[in-house]
C-alpha cells in the first residue's frame, strides 16, 4: 500500500471514530507513520504518539484472538456465568498474567477474577 493511501485511510478512520481499524493499519506500519506523521490528521497523530510510548515501554498490543478472549470474559462475567470463565482462564492462563489486562475488563470482571486469583487484587 502506499504511503499516501494509508494516511488517507487512517485519517478517514479516526473521522469515523473507528479507532480499532486506525490502530491496526498504525501498528503495521508504525516506522512509515512516524517518519509522516505531518500528514496525519491531530486526532490520528495523538493516537500514533500513544502507541509508540506504548511500544517504547515495552508492552505488546493485543491480537485479535486475545481481545475475543477479552470481550468474551467481560461477557460472562456480566453475566455471571462462572463455569464459562474458569475455562475461558484455565485455557489462556498467559493473557491473564500480563500487566495491562485490567484496563480492558470490566468492573464485574475485575471483581470475579480477582476473587478466582486469576489476576492481582487492586491495591485499595
Amino acid at each position: 500500500m502506499h504511503v499516501l493511501d494509508l494516511i488517507a485511510r487512517i485519517n478517514n478512520c479516526v473521522e469515523e471514530l473507528d479507532f480499532a481499524a486506525a490502530r491496526m493499519y498504525m501498528e503495521e506500519n508504525i516506522d512509515v507513520l512516524n517518519e509522516n506523521r505531518s500528514r496525519l490528521k491531530s486526532n490520528a497523530r495523538e493516537l500514533l504518539e500513544f502507541l509508540t510510548k506504548r511500544l517504547e515501554a515495552g508492552h505488546q498490543p493485543l491480537t485479535r484472538k486475545d481481545m475475543a478472549v477479552i470481550n468474551t470474559v467481560n461477557s460472562y462475567a456480566s453475566k455471571f456465568d462462572l463455569r464459562g470463565l474458569k475455562v475461558i482462564v484455565r485455557d489462556h492462563s498467559l493473557l491473564f498474567l500480563r500487566s495491562d489486562i485490567e484496563a480492558y475488563l470490566n468492573s464485574d470482571a475485575k471483581i470475579i477474577l480477582e476473587g478466582m486469583g486469576a489476576i492481582p487484587k487492586a491495591a485499595s
